[in-house]
């Protein structure tokens, strides 16, 4: 969103220095919300004027006026479109300080842009600054009463006009600097938090989402068998902020893993945290693209460096066999959610190094190589639809699936690719095949658990290797394929 043109900006020496004066701008602003608050509840006494001027995000702005022909760069992010002032507002500045070092090092390096923070005109809303929410709970007074002294979260300022194409230039007015603004970051740190069952910052940069919890299980253990070592993994991070440390006894962990409430939370996340930021976290999204869409709409704002779906799909061919794997090369998007943001006729490409990674974790996992890795790991396009019994409408359905050639059906894989499309966010797909419905061979409670206890480990190593393959080539995953001709500069 944009914000009014106004004065009080000071300029910074480097990038360093910006996001210091951010995080003290942030806190100061933070700090003087929770304060009033705090003391509206206490005595009734309401904000002033002077105040309620307090109450806002810090604002970055970056100035590029290049002497001569502009410089070539081959990234896809962290450069300026043409000469003028790029803006955003900032949220959690101390939590961002990787991310905002890396694009702002880059542009000043690249373009020699000139860096300013100073208040901006948007307000942050008194929900962002509570905690849990629970502190204003028995105070006796109403979210109305709040509203009347307090910023609220307001639906005509949160959007994502920047992502989806339909911001429009104003002259006078600074060009959008990110994709996601100060509130709009906010909104989805909040609704991540209710949805994952864990504090936000837990998340981590490398994501893996699951419509299984049989796969969680597999995580937990896995996960827990690191913390056992001397690995680059610190710690466990479980649903209800449960925080199992690298060096607990076997025991102890698996006793407090296996205590967690996670069915109290709709898409439970667990996070593998590692000593160099660059840590696995597992999200149970579970069935559907609704799912699929809200989850990813929200985890986009921490700018994630992949997210990858590993699930279970049904084959659609006879010569696949129960077990094998499809790597989604395409989609069929029938999944309905995103038909206005991102049209089923615009193309979601394959993003090459997640492919060839996906393709190498397989084989490595597996033995298999050649002609062996054929028959187990096939390539093509996954029909993802909105309709779980989609069989039911099979006369329909069979001409679609034979035009587009597909392999495999689901019903999130192609929102989330169009979700990574969308949102600027690197993704793949490998699904597992659990059952052939065009073949007879229908997903009954016996076969299923046979085939759920054989293959989802080795699922589950695959998509773990892949993302290790994927860490040592950060800069060419976030691919030029998802950015658009008009880009932010921050990625």
């Amino acid at each position: 969103m944009r914000v009014e043109k106004h004065t009080g900006f000071q300029r910074v020496r480097d990038p360093e220095e910006a996001v210091d004066r951010l995080k003290e701008m942030h806190v100061a602003a933070t700090t003087a919300l929770r304060d009033a608050l705090e003391r509206y509840l206490v005595d009734g006494q309401a904000p002033s004027t002077a105040e309620l001027a307090r109450f806002r995000y810090p604002e970055l702005r970056l100035t590029y006026r290049p002497e001569g022909v502009m410089p070539a760069s081959a990234r896809a992010y962290a450069k300026f479109q043409g000469p003028g002032v790029y803006s955003t507002t900032i949220t959690q500045p101390d939590h961002f300080r990787g991310y905002l070092l890396e694009q702002l090092r880059l542009l000043v390096q690249d373009f020699e842009a000139t860096i300013e923070v100073g208040p901006s005109a948007q307000d942050i809303p008194y929900p962002y600054v509570v905690d849990h929410g629970d502190e204003l709970s028995g105070r006796g007074v109403t979210a109305p009463e709040l509203a009347r002294f307090f910023p609220v979260p307001l639906l005509a300022a949160v959007g994502d006009e920047i992502a989806d194409g339909l911001w429009e230039d104003q002259p006078g007015m600074p060009r959008p600097l990110a994709l996601f603004d100060a509130v709009r970051v906010d909104f989805s740190l909040k609704r991540l938090t209710h949805y994952i069952g864990t504090d936000w910052r837990a998340v981590q940069p490398w994501i893996l989402l699951t419509n299984y919890h049989r796969y969680v299980d597999q995580f937990v253990r896995w996960a827990l068998a690191q913390l056992q070592g001397n690995g680059r993994f610190t710690r466990l991070v479980l649903p209800e902020n449960v925080i199992i440390e690298r060096g607990t006894s076997e025991e102890e962990a698996i006793a407090r893993a296996m205590n967690i409430a996670w069915h109290r939370f709709q898409m439970p996340a667990y996070h593998l945290i590692a000593e160099d930021g660059h840590g696995v976290t597992l999200v149970n999204i579970g069935v559907g693209p609704a799912n699929a869409k809200n989850i990813t709409d929200h985890l986009a704002v921490l700018r994630p460096h992949c997210w990858l779906m590993i699930g279970h799909c049904g084959g659609l061919r006879q010569s696949q066999t129960i077990g094998d794997y499809v790597l989604a090369h395409g989609y069929l998007r029938q999944d309905c959610i995103l038909d206005a943001a991102v049209p089923p006729d615009i193309p979601i490409p394959a993003l090459a190094e997640v492919q060839v990674a996906l393709q190498e974790a397989a084989a490595s996992v597996t033995g298999d190589r050649g002609e062996a890795l054929k028959r187990r790991l096939r390539t093509g396009t996954v029909m993802t639809n909105d309709d779980r019994n989609w069989e039911l409408r099979w006369q329909q359905e069979r001409r679609r699936i034979n035009l587009s050639r597909a392999i495999a059906v689901d019903m999130e894989s192609g929102t989330i690719a169009a979700q990574g499309y969308r949102l600027r966010v690197p993704y793949g797909t490998l699904l597992c095949v659990s059952d052939k419905p065009l073949h007879g061979e229908i997903k009954l409670p016996g076969s299923a658990n046979a085939f759920y206890e054989r293959a989802v480990g080795e699922h589950l190593q695959i998509g773990l290797a892949t993302l290790d393959l994927l860490r040592g080539q950060r800069e060419s995953l976030h691919s030029r394929k998802l950015r658009s001709f008009d880009e932010p500069p921050f990625r």
